[in-house]
């Protein structure tokens, strides 16, 4: 899943902050996943799945639909607590709607880090 294993001790300060906001995203309610972004402004945005019988959308997808519809233009990074074995092309999609480059960390929902995707 991720193209690049960097050690959970070398997020930043804020991107660890992502990290711990998709977990509770995801814990508060069940979810499958949990997903946080963090725009231009350093605002964050964090979400759960949503499966309901007429609409579905990933944890990512919602994170960064929340920070679009609150003017967000550029996401400096992402992050997913999930336990799929691969990140789904629309939520990675998604972030790279309004970032080309912003790394998505990804961790396992026991916390445990899986590695960064950059592309």
């Amino acid at each position: 899943m991720p193209e690049q294993n960097t050690p959970a001790a070398d997020l930043s300060a804020e991107d660890a902050k992502l990290v711990t906001l998709a977990r509770g995203a995801r814990a508060r309610v069940g979810a499958a996943e949990g997903a946080s972004v963090r725009d231009q402004d350093g605002r964050t945005y964090a979400a759960a799945t949503v499966a309901l019988p007429s609409l579905h959308l990933s944890a990512l997808q919602l994170a960064v639909a929340s920070a679009a519809a609150a003017g967000a233009t550029k996401l400096e990074a992402a992050a997913v607590a999930t336990d799929s074995p691969t990140l789904d092309d629309a939520s990675r999609a998604a972030v790279r709607d309004l970032a080309a480059d912003a790394p998505i960390h990804v961790v396992a929902t026991d916390g445990a880090f899986v590695g960064t995707v950059t592309q």
